[in-house]
């Protein structure tokens, strides 16, 4: 393939990203450092920022101007290593007059810049990397005599890859300084040494919530809430209960407010579809009892004058097999919630023994 029919292929690089920073020394190099790639038509190669384990993307554009087929492949010669880019293409094949587009992604390692190999003895650490992408191929009709042209070449074009570390303090200077480089890796001295506190404050809400506090804020935060943590209770139970103490509060004297208690001590659910009224895991009933009512009621020896107990319910707690509850917990909590003039029975019926009965 001649000179001449290299030319009817034309090829494109657009960077999916602004180039910011530069590459270290201002500006890119020119294309006359490239030898033989001098007399392309402009005078700057295109380029690309990459940050360690962000993803980057080269558009890379091809229209074919012969009257052949081509089928093509892509190659990039550099010193980019090899793990870090992949190509992303439509086809290998090119009718006459199409245009194609495809997509070189690059990601360098998370891990670059704290990698032990990254930087040997006596060497300096590699932040930029001119590069070459080619694209190689043979017109369809040539498959038959790859000899009709010994080195593939179809175009090629030089581009320019820098790495460098996510900084966001050169944005917040002027353009001037932007475009140099040791003002941006000055900065992000100082971006490392502060970005704990800046992430602490912008993660302030996870150190306010209970459940997603460090365990040595829970005292603190109890005492905000005026909670009472016992020193029975897990770092699950302290978690659940100090976040629901306003509801607690809300509710206390009734049997919704105690029933909440007990499922957030227990951890037994409030309501479960697969049982009865009667079995319930956790179950409040009123012991309400009519005396004697005349016109309704009959006399003789079970007969009862009054109506029981007044302000009397039942506590029944059916926790799960193998599970432990702290009964005289379980009263401190009734003691605390309940209405002082009530009086009420706790029964803790464990699974086992509801199926023998």
């Amino acid at each position: 393939m001649s000179q001449t029919d290299r030319r009817t292929l034309s090829l494109q690089l657009l960077p999916m990203s602004v180039q910011n920073p530069p590459p270290v020394g201002g500006a890119a190099p020119s294309l006359a450092t490239w030898g033989a790639l001098a007399n392309t038509e402009t005078s700057m190669m295109p380029s690309l920022c990459l940050c360690p384990g962000e993803v980057s993307e080269l558009l890379v554009r091809l229209v074919h101007h012969g009257d052949r087929p081509l089928h093509y492949g892509l190659q990039i010669n550099g010193t980019i290593p090899p793990s870090w880019y992949r190509f992303y293409t439509e086809g290998s094949e090119l009718q006459p007059n199409q245009a194609t587009e495809a997509v070189v992604r690059f990601q360098p390692e998370a891990n670059f810049f704290e990698a032990r190999q990254v930087v040997q003895p006596e060497q300096t650490l590699n932040l930029d990397y001119p590069a070459e992408l080619r694209v190689q191929g043979l017109a369809t009709d040539s498959l038959a005599n790859p000899s009709d042209d010994p080195s593939g070449l179809l175009a090629s074009k030089p581009f320019y890859l820098f790495l460098r570390p996510r900084s966001l303090y050169p944005q917040f200077l002027p353009a001037v300084y932007q475009e140099v480089d040791f003002i941006g890796r000055l900065l992000k001295v100082f971006e490392q040494s502060f970005e704990p506190a800046v992430n602490t404050w912008q993660s302030l809400w996870a150190y306010l919530d209970p459940l997603t506090a460090p365990e040595s804020l829970l005292p603190f935060l109890a005492q905000w809430v005026g909670w009472q943590n016992e020193v029975t209770w897990s770092v699950a139970q302290q978690r659940s209960l100090i976040r629901q103490a306003m509801e607690i509060y809300r509710w206390r004297g009734t049997k919704r407010g105690l029933q909440l208690y007990l499922h957030l001590y227990t951890g037994l659910p409030q309501h479960d579809p697969t049982r009865s009224p009667q079995q319930q895991p956790i179950q409040i009933t009123s012991a309400i009892q009519h005396g004697l009512v005349l016109g309704k009621s009959d006399f003789g020896p079970n007969a009862i004058l009054g109506g029981g107990k007044p302000f009397h319910f039942n506590v029944t707690l059916r926790p799960n097999q193998g599970q432990f509850l702290d009964e005289a917990l379980v009263r401190s909590i009734i003691d605390q919630e309940k209405p002082a003039v009530c009086t009420y029975d706790l029964e803790i019926a464990p699974v086992e023994e509801l199926v023998h009965a």
